[in-house]
This record gives structure tokens, sequence and C-alpha cells, in this order.
């Protein structure tokens, strides 16, 4: 079996030394180590790495900013985060800069070494509790953008009833001031409320206040 050529980047000697002591008699062979986002390019650069186990928190550039241009520059070489972060923040930003893997720095031996196993044949490595954090971050931003999708779609007509019934005003009073049938007006009252992904009209009118469509 051909050997998994890792380049180490994080700042911390020690770490360093305990991923070197932990891939000791496996087929993982370290060639090169960085200490920052700067020395880690340079060492993709010079050695052509398999995987980069790469730190976020580091001098001069971090992990992710690292990562990043790494994966734009020299796509063959696999970024692995090791970190001692577990919020939703890292992970996520790991996940946009490229990073195939997402490891914590207290996880067992056998993990971490499955791990690089995974990211080495191109396959994405991600723990279940990351991979929560991962999924629950994507349906946050879906249905924020489905938010989104749901106001745009309100017409200028159907906002300037909107407006009315903010002000308070009924069916009846606001078929008057725009000369329609109440029956049009409920119509464009039920269809404002389902674009919106609303149940009644208070919830309606909160969510057109909160986000300023009149």
């Amino acid at each position: 079996m051909a050997p998994i050529k890792i380049v180490l980047a994080d700042d911390h000697h020690i770490v360093r030394n305990g991923i070197k002591m932990l891939v000791e008699d496996t087929e993982i062979e370290i060639i090169g180590e960085a200490s920052n986002g700067n020395e880690a390019i340079e060492a993709v650069k010079l050695l052509s790495p398999d995987i980069i186990l790469m730190d976020i928190s580091m001098p001069i550039m971090n992990g992710l900013e690292a990562t990043r241009f790494i994966g734009k520059n020299y796509p063959n070489t696999k970024a692995l985060i090791l970190s001692m972060y577990d919020s939703e923040e890292y992970i996520l930003s790991a996940v946009e800069s490229g990073a195939l893997g997402y490891l914590l720095k207290d996880a067992p031996k056998d993990e971490i070494l499955h791990a690089i196993r995974t990211v080495a044949t191109g396959e994405k490595y991600f723990n279940s509790s990351v991979s929560n954090i991962i999924i629950n971050g994507y349906l946050k931003v879906k249905q924020g953008n489905n938010e989104e999708e749901n106001d745009s779609k309100v017409s200028k007509k159907e906002k300037i009833i909107l407006k009315y019934i903010i002000d308070g005003k009924n069916s009846r009073e606001i078929a008057e001031k725009l000369e329609l049938s109440v029956r049009t007006v409920d119509n464009h009252r039920a269809n404002m409320m389902k674009k919106m992904g609303v149940k009644n009209v208070v919830e309606m009118v909160k969510m057109a206040l909160d986000k300023k469509l009149v």
C-alpha cells in the first residue's frame, strides 16, 4: 500500500509531535510541518502532500484562509481540519473553505486514523455530531432563503393591501378604498399568508413589520 503523505499545520509543537506518534507504524507518513497558514501553503507547494492536517487558529494566516487558498491552487492536496473548536461557526466555515473533513483534537486515535484514510480517498469525513451541525446549518440557510423568496413573491398590490391590514382596516374598508370586492381582498389576504408561510393574520403582520415589507 502506498503511503499517505501528510503535512501537519499547527502552531503547537506538542500537537504536531502527538500526531507523529499517533501515526507511527502505519501507512501514514508525515513529510512536512508548518506553524502558520503561510508555512502550510509553502509546504504544500514544495511537497505536494496527499493531505494537509490543518489547525484553524494559527498566527499570520489562519487555517481556514490557508485551506481556501490550497483548495483553489493545489487541488490535489486535500484538507482535513483538526481543531479544538466544535462550534457551528467554525465547522460551517471549514466546509465552506473546502475542507473534506473536520476532527476535534480530543478525537480518539482510531477516529483520527480513519478520517485520514477516508479523506485520502477523496471522500468526506465528518463524525455524527459534526454532521448534525452541518445539516442544521444548511437547514437554517435554506429556511432563510425560502423566507426571502416568499417575501419577494408578494406583489405590489398585495403590499398595498398588507399596509391597510397593518393599519387595522378590515376587508370591507380596504375594498372600498381600492375599489375592489371584499371577496378579492380576502383572496389577496389568503394568497399573502400562503406566500409568506404564515398561519394567520397576526403572524403575517408580525413578519411584514419584522422584514419591513411595507
